[in-house]
């Protein structure tokens, strides 16, 4: 088993506890003397350094959300004078202004060694080639994942998204091993390379994807894996936090998030209460060690669990769950909570069922109708309209004892749904709620 650093990835539990009271305490007292924004924030729930005497303490500090980034925009949440600043991230900003985050050299370093070390738990190194196909730029992926490939001593291709036949030349020419991209452009991938005479499986060497930006599912993995011939890995971070920073190890059970650089609770979304190991909840990452932009108790939205048994890898940090939805992406459909994970998870169950699907929700009246729009696959395609209305009725009924809600489905030729180089775009809500 290969560590990037074996001090700590396999430090005892009761040891990384002591490491992690010992930076938040540092992290506590410096915000609270620096940074107005957290002072207040303490202030108002009347919490002082002082009362910060065990790392349960942490649930006596205030949350952070995703508006008080955008309220403060620009930078007066920064706790780095200027001159200290290296390099700006800005995210896309799904809803009002875009959040930018700050870093200095060592909120840099810090993110590449944490990516250094989840490269290495999934099983590369010096020697293999790396095809980032990640976005370059303020999108933090595509620089993020270059960095700690270099780390680690691999050679990196920086394609970028997009000119797919030309990455795909580049990716037989090269011998690349591994690709970072999102799990669509990935699917896309594939598809242009047959239509180009190349079987990813058979002419190239690619034997991992880092996989990542958009949410997906372990019937998603195992399609990838089967028609691609690769260990698909997932990868998981934010803008907010740094950018991408926590992978898989080779078990594919869950995200190592490294004890001295995050720490992780889960809560309940409504409550705010921390929840037990492997309940199911609201992600609320602390960042230990960020010098630009701190992270005390952040409220991602994503909803996972988190194991604290030490992983069959022999790594001691916690591992996040593949992550199950959101708590703001949640579709109410006459009155059921619905999240697109569980539409795919349903899909790829389906043998007919091609890699590409889109969810289309309108308002008729007072109720709301829910199409889902499904590609089949070349195989199951056909011109016998029983054959097409059989498999129909079998999504349909599959989805509704799924998502307790009636579906409505559409199913389209292989190649019809749009294909996307970034995120994907799974969801068009038509409603005006």
């Amino acid at each position: 088993m290969q560590y990037w650093d074996p001090r700590i990835e396999e430090m005892p539990e009761e040891e990384l506890q002591k490491v992690q009271y010992k930076l938040l305490k540092s992290l506590v007292c410096r915000l609270y003397s620096f940074s107005p924004f957290y002072h207040d924030r303490m202030k108002e729930l009347n919490v002082h350094p002082d009362n910060i005497k065990a790392l349960s303490d942490i649930k006596k500090l205030p949350f952070m959300f995703k508006r008080d980034l955008r309220d403060s925009y620009p930078n007066r949440i920064f706790t780095a004078a200027q001159d200290e600043l290296v390099r700006y991230h800005v995210s896309s900003g799904t809803t009002g202004k875009p959040t930018v985050v700050g870093y200095t050299q060592k909120d840099l370093d810090i993110w590449t060694s944490s990516l250094a070390r989840g490269l290495t738990a999934i099983g590369l190194g010096r020697g293999d080639v790396i095809q980032v196909s990640y976005g370059y730029g303020l999108f933090t992926g595509g620089l993020g994942m270059h960095y700690g490939a270099e780390r680690i001593g691999a050679t990196v291709l920086p394609t970028s998204v997009g000119n797919t036949e030309r990455q795909i030349e580049l990716m037989q020419d090269l011998g690349v091993t591994a690709i970072a991209c999102t799990p669509s452009y990935l699917l896309h991938m594939g598809e242009v390379a047959e239509k180009m005479g190349v079987h990813i499986k058979k002419d190239t060497c690619l034997k991992a994807g880092i996989l990542g930006a958009e949410p997906w599912t372990e019937g998603m993995r195992t399609r990838i894996e089967n028609w691609l011939g690769i260990k698909a890995f997932d990868i998981y971070g934010t803008s907010e936090l740094s950018g991408p920073m926590f992978t898989e190890c080779a078990e594919q059970n869950g995200f190592h998030v490294w004890s001295d650089i995050a720490y992780v609770e889960v809560i309940d979304p409504k409550s705010g209460e921390q929840l037990e190991p492997g309940e199911k909840g609201e992600l609320t990452i602390t960042m230990l060690q960020k010098e630009a932009l701190p992270m005390i108790r952040y409220r991602i939205g994503d909803i996972s669990s988190v194991e604290v048994d030490t992983c069959p890898c022999g790594r001691t940090s916690p591992r996040i769950k593949r992550i199950q939805g959101r708590v703001d992406d949640m579709l109410i459909i006459r009155g059921i909570n619905v999240f697109p994970s569980q539409v795919e998870y349903t899909l790829m169950s389906i043998p007919e069922v091609g890699q590409h699907f889109q969810i289309v929700v309108e308002r008729s009246g007072a109720l709301d109708d829910m199409l889902v729009r499904v590609e089949l696959t070349k195989a199951s395609f056909s011109d016998k309209i029983t054959d097409l209305m059989q498999i129909r009725q079998n999504v349909e009924h599959r989805l509704r004892n799924a998502l307790n809600v009636a579906v409505n489905v559409e199913l389209v030729e292989p190649g019809s749904l749009p294909r996307f180089e970034g995120k994907s775009k799974k969801v068009i809500d038509k409603r005006v709620l």
